[in-house]
């Protein structure tokens, strides 16, 4: 009676023994072309040095306001909260995934009293069966179909972890950049105000001096050319600040309103030189690499999971407890039951679908190898196309600041000429217009480089840090 009661369990030990089986690939790190350096990297800022993406993203944007918005943004932006959402669906799929590992178990309980009436072949009777039982069962998993299963999600959980760290990174990217722009905008507000105001001063004196036939209407209407350009460009300036406002309140996760400023955009501090750091750090650094990482983990757990349905599935069922008739005699010993099944199923033939599912998921991993490998030479891409626009574009701005000196010193002295009889106000409306120019142009060179200096720390992995 021993070895009786004593076998279901010796064989559900056996068996769970011999489940150390698992089907399909292990995952590694396909090779990938890594540059020794980043194109275009500075050679003041040496690649050994810790990388500008490593730095905190108040760090590197250190107007406080600026800064606050991006706090906003973290904790109100939908994107954000969208990608958190589906973090925790991963974790439930993670759950469900590793459940299947376990076996089942349940509690039956049954009642059941019934009288049947008399007929003429049989007299009126009353029957009564009770039971308590408690059942499980066990998909064993022999070939690791479900140890693959929960690989999978495990690697799906940690793409979407990933991802929200992209979100994050891209988040702080667009909140810094639409900051910047409506900045750049508001000092272009200012230039063409200051410019207005003192065109129309000057138009005031050109139609004092025409008056007293000191000078020509020709003159007048030149001067009311400098005035009228100033106050059409204002409008389309504030026409563009309010609509930046909008589009930093949607990402801040709010309705339309207005943004607080912070430091002017020509006092923002940002080094000429940023270090790069290593090449090869950027795989482990950048969000998006290592979430497509992730998903080629999945992919490749996923071939496991499809090799192991051609082989048997092996099931456990087990069921104990207490059968009667009388209540009363539920528990007694002599109305104990037990019952242990051991089922295996082996495919034989399914038209195919199994080969064909081993052949789907393998494409689906070299597919996910392909987008791993894609993302990692987009991303060099975008480093070295960063580097050379911060570079280019600060010597562009270097230099239109020396242009617009001078624009503005010629400014002056045309107009020092005109009000000495030397010459015609053609030779002030020029300077005033060449300087006006120039100084738009400046603030266009300035949020130039600001947003390269943004795009540079996002391409280098950097802003997802909390």
């Amino acid at each position: 009676m021993n070895r009786v009661y004593f076998r279901p369990i010796i064989i559900t030990l056996l068996a769970f023994a011999a489940s150390g089986c698992t089907v399909g690939p292990n995952y590694h790190r396909p090779a990938v072309s890594i540059p020794p350096a980043y194109r275009a990297a500075p050679p003041a800022a040496p690649s050994t040095a810790a990388s500008f993406g490593e730095e905190k993203w108040w760090d590197v944007f250190q107007d406080p306001q600026l800064q606050a918005l991006i706090r906003t943004a973290l904790k109100q932006n939908y994107d954000v909260r969208i990608a958190a959402a589906r973090i925790l669906q991963a974790q439930a799929q993670l759950g469900i995934a590793h459940g299947n590992q376990l076996p089942t178990a349940g509690v039956v309980v049954a009642g059941n009293d019934q009288r049947q009436p008399r007929s003429s072949l049989f007299r009126a009777y009353d029957t009564s069966y009770n039971e308590l039982g408690l059942g499980f069962q066990w998909d064993l998993d022999f070939w690791g179909k479900y140890r693959r299963a929960t690989e999978a999600a495990r690697a799906e959980l940690l793409a979407n972890d990933w991802a929200q760290k992209q979100v994050t990174s891209s988040l702080v990217a667009s909140v810094a950049s639409a900051y910047f722009t409506m900045r750049a905008e508001d000092l272009q507000l200012h230039i063409s105000q200051r410019t207005l105001a003192s065109d129309q001063d000057s138009l005031r004196l050109t139609q004092l001096l025409e008056g007293h036939g000191a000078t020509s209407m020709l003159d007048v209407r030149q001067a009311e050319q400098l005035v009228y350009t100033a106050a059409g460009d204002i409008p389309t300036i504030q026409k563009q600040i309010a609509q930046q406002e909008d589009l930093i309140s949607t990402l801040l996760g709010q309705n339309p309103g207005d943004v607080e400023r912070g430091l002017e955009l020509n006092t923002e501090p940002h080094p000429p030189d940023v270090p790069t750091g290593l090449p090869s750090s950027l795989l482990e650094r950048r969000p998006d690499i290592r979430e497509a990482e992730a998903e080629l983990m999945a992919a490749n757990a996923r071939i496991g999971v499809a090799k192991a349905a051609y082989f048997p599935d092996i099931t456990l069922t087990g069921t104990g407890g207490f059968q009667s008739i009388p209540l009363s005699q539920l528990f007694a010993g002599q109305y104990g039951m037990w019952n242990f099944t051991g089922q295996l199923a082996q495919p034989l033939f399914a038209g195919g679908t199994l080969r064909s599912g081993v052949h789907l998921a393998q494409a689906r991993q070299q597919e996910a190898e392909l987008k791993y490998q894609q993302t990692i030479q987009q991303a060099f891409r975008e480093v070295s196309d960063a580097l050379v626009a911060y570079q280019k574009d600060h010597e562009f701005r270097t230099q239109q600041e020396s242009l617009t000196y001078s624009a503005k010193d010629a400014s002056r002295l045309s107009d020092i000429r005109y009000r000495g009889g030397a010459s015609s106000y053609l030779e002030v409306l020029d300077s005033n217009t060449r300087t006006y120019a120039a100084e738009l142009t400046l603030v266009q060179a300035q949020l130039g480089e600001m947003l390269d200096y943004v795009q540079l720390y996002r391409a280098l992995g950097g802003g997802w840090q909390k």
